[in-house]
């Protein structure tokens, strides 16, 4: 028997349908996957499914843990909301009360549908927070959401979604912002979510972590289901072009070692540096070489941002030297594209002024522009739209247009597609090649993703806590890595 039952299931905002007839159903322990990108209607999915879905909703059959919901009042909903069915959201720092201490916001559906005293809930807080392997629960339940890392965040959004000990559980990108090793470890605690017996409704864009923990995928695109089936099926067998474009977009194989012999252009000695006293990069020595892809890879606080700002010049070295061989323009191109632009400025005045500090006459900078926009493959006319306007993927093409004004020898990319669809990061990653060999640039690649870092990489640096605990070429530490951080995080990734 099917604990979620969904047929012929619409959502419709200012009269344009968004989700358009979607069927699927949830038996008790399985996990369903809806994968999709951005606009596939996925989230209104399951927003319809806890009814938080915005505009008008209408289906012929909406059964959740035997209950119909079709024509169900904001009170009724809340009544199922916790109890019936939880839900785990993508931001756990946004989605935690930063104001409440951690057990509060475990306990609170236990305050809502439950005569628990308050006693009761905290104790019962506090084996949630066990049952999700918190690590020292009866500590984290008096902490606040700022005080727990983002794994730690998510295992607690996860815990309060289970206190109403709920047949359904909807995750919404519950991985999407995690680091690798981080990522496995929430992955793995939804599957065994599943195995107890809860029907669990999993929802990304990401078939590598899809993967790892459903049993069944249904695939949307623009509000339909386009294809659907077990995990097996839809990896080594989809039938569909855009669900072959998603997979392959979550495989990379790594690059071949790199034959060619260059000339360095800039290395790095025992470079350092601290905060407050705490040591974020400890003697870190590399060399980039001329037209090569340099990896940076560790999970947050590693130190590979603040490897990247030193290269930039950003920030200031407290130890070692950093020494470019020549005369090198370096560029930075933000992990945030729309936090990097100016919002009141058109991508064609944030260029123009690119050009103009790089030295380009005005009467010049016009046609430059075109050419920028038509060389990282976007339609000369966007420039005359401001970063709002325009898609993710658009924005950060943008983004690596302004940073090419300058006429850079070097790139720096600070985690450039974390945040993009399978099949735009897709795009964007063969741009950096097709530029790359075009312009003969050298590129210092940083990222979380080694899937990513496979796809571009000549040389990897593998980060932990600030040391650089194992380099070489990509395709040698992939397939023999040698540090046990360097092996966690490639086991993550698979």
């Amino acid at each position: 028997m099917s604990v979620v039952q969904v047929s012929a299931l619409s959502v419709s905002i200012d009269g344009h349908l968004l989700v358009d007839g979607v069927s699927f159903e949830v038996a008790p322990g399985e996990c369903l996957a809806i994968v999709g990108e951005s606009g596939a209607g996925k989230s209104l999915t399951a927003a319809a499914l806890l009814g938080l879905a915005p505009g008008v909703v209408s289906a012929e059959v909406l059964v959740v843990d035997g209950v119909d919901a079709r024509g169900f009042s904001d009170a009724q909903w809340r009544g199922l909301r916790g109890n019936r069915i939880g839900l785990v959201s993508q931001d756990a720092l946004v989605s935690l009360d930063p104001l409440r201490r951690i057990g509060a916001e475990v306990a609170e559906p236990l305050a809502i549908h439950t005569d628990l005293s308050r006693v009761e809930r905290r104790e019962r807080a506090v084996e949630l927070l066990s049952d999700v392997a918190m690590p020292l629960p009866e500590v984290r339940v008096r902490q606040y959401p700022h005080e727990l890392s983002g794994g730690l965040r998510q295992r607690a959004l996860i815990a309060s979604a289970l206190a109403g000990d709920p047949a359904v559980l909807v995750a919404d990108e519950p991985t999407t912002a995690l680091d690798a090793t981080v990522q496995a470890r929430v992955l793995a605690l939804l599957r065994d979510v599943a195995d107890a017996g809860t029907a669990v409704v999993f929802i990304s864009h990401d078939f590598a972590a899809v993967r790892r923990v459903a049993d069944r995928v249904l695939v949307m695109r623009a509000g339909r289901v386009i294809e659907q089936g077990t995990v097996a099926e839809m990896l080594d067998a989809p039938q569909h072009a855009y669900t072959r474009q998603l997979v392959a977009a979550t495989r990379h194989e790594p690059r071949a070692e790199w034959d060619g012999l260059r000339e360095p252009v800039l290395t790095g000695l025992s470079v350092s540096k601290s905060f407050s006293a705490v040591p974020a990069v400890v003697d870190a020595s590399f060399t980039l070489l001329k037209g090569q892809t340099l990896g940076i890879v560790g999970e947050s606080g590693s130190g590979k941002t603040t490897l990247a700002r030193m290269i930039v010049g950003v920030e200031a070295l407290d130890a070692g030297s950093l020494r470019w061989h020549g005369a090198h323009r370096v560029q930075l191109v933000h992990q945030n594209p729309l936090g990097a632009f100016d919002p009141r400025w058109t991508i064609s005045r944030s260029l123009r002024e690119a050009l103009a500090a790089g030295g380009v006459p005005r009467s010049a900078r016009s046609g430059r522009v075109t050419q920028l926009m038509e060389e990282v493959d976007l339609a000369p006319e966007l420039a005359r739209r401001r970063p709002a306007q325009l898609s993710g993927g658009q924005r950060q093409r943008a983004a690596i247009a302004r940073a090419l004004a300058a006429e850079p020898q070097v790139l720096v990319l600070d985690e450039p597609v974390s945040a993009l669809d399978p099949s735009v990061r897709e795009k964007v990653l063969q741009l950096l090649l097709h530029l790359q060999k075009e312009r003969d640039l050298s590129i210092i690649f940083v990222s979380h993703d080694l899937d990513v870092v496979a796809a571009v990489a000549d040389e990897v640096l593998v980060m932990q806590d600030g040391v650089v605990v194992e380099q070489g070429p990509v395709a040698d530490v992939f397939a023999a890595p040698q540090h046990p951080f360097t092996m966690e995080l490639l086991a993550a990734g698979r």
